[in-house]
């Protein structure tokens, strides 16, 4: 997949293009990505997506903004992984919120990227003030020869998927949910990178992932997959935030404690399958009841997979 920091002049040829944030690329994404390889296979163009970043309300309204589901490389990752061939990753500033939805229209869909064919969610906004909406956007198709279309909405068991339905199932702790409207199991990806090394010292060695984000989704204990290291999904016991106990931690940060695994892995880049939630982050005493506490929650991670096995 090729991707583009900025949108040309002019375009040399053109495209099928869908627009969104496409945070956790959830089944409405990802039914919305199927019509746009079909129609760009019908038509001959490469299936092309634009995106924002950083998301808009991170921009205006920073301390409302929600937890990202995905970073920016893992949803690339999943776009191309949905066949798409050109991602757009615009930069979102105060000085493209000025544009006018006429000025979207003309500069970027219809000289910028020649655009034959538009898809759009069916709450799809755009230009300053969120002037521009799915009606004007099917005006300047008659207009500039090109079609546009809006994705109904994807339910499961009458719910909306949506990120924030997304987001809402990962703080209640229902992976199993979030699953469901992802179509997967909810997951991070980062590098493994040196950490304090406590883990190892109370007899839990962990994989400290690397987190390029501010504010997570999701935060506990859990059992956990881990893939990247062979061609296996390895089990795991995992926490992810702040580590009350240890105080430490300002930022979340991401562990990962591997079954039944014991060899270095710093460097590796790897991706944590998040299954089911143990339990809630706490703080303990000292070092020695954290450790007793993790030893329950290994214990139990054994548990769930055995059971996985066994069902």
């Amino acid at each position: 997949m090729l991707v583009f920091r900025t949108i040309p002049e002019r375009a040399t040829s053109p495209t099928v293009l869908a627009i969104g944030n496409f945070d956790g690329l959830h089944l409405g994404h990802r039914a919305l990505l199927d019509r746009l390889t079909a129609k760009a296979r019908e038509l001959g163009l490469p299936a092309s997506v634009m995106t924002f970043e950083p998301h808009p309300r991170e921009l205006f309204t920073p301390e409302q903004a929600p937890a990202r589901l995905t970073s920016l490389r893992e949803k690339l990752d999943l776009l191309e992984c949905c066949g798409v061939e050109r991602a757009y990753v615009l930069h979102f500033s105060r000085k493209l919120a000025t544009l006018t939805a006429e000025e979207f229209i003309e500069k970027v869909l219809v000289r910028g990227l020649a655009v034959k064919h538009l898809i759009i969610g069916d709450d799809f906004r755009f230009g300053r003030g969120r002037g521009g909406d799915f009606a004007m956007l099917q005006q300047a198709g008659i207009e500039h020869n090109f079609g546009v279309e809006a994705m109904h909405t994807i339910d499961i068991d009458g719910e909306r998927v949506s990120s924030s339905a997304v987001r809402e199932a990962l703080a209640a702790g229902d992976l199993e949910h979030a699953a469901r409207l992802l179509g997967r199991p909810y997951n991070i990806s980062g590098r493994v990178v040196h950490g304090e090394k406590i883990g190892r010292r109370i007899g839990f060695p962990t994989a400290n992932i690397q987190l390029k984000r501010k504010r997570v989704a999701l935060q506990g204990i859990f059992a956990v997959t881990v893939s990247g290291l062979d061609k296996r999904h390895l089990p795991g016991a995992a926490s992810l935030g702040v580590r009350p106990t240890l105080g430490s931690a300002l930022k979340p940060v991401l562990e990962v404690h591997l079954l039944d695994f014991d060899r270095p892995i710093y460097g590796e880049h790897v991706t944590v399958h998040f299954l089911h939630k143990l339990r809630d982050e706490a703080k303990f005493a000292s070092l020695e009841a954290l450790s007793a506490q993790i030893r329950l929650d290994v214990a139990a991670t054994r548990d769930y997979f055995s059971g996985k096995q066994n069902g």
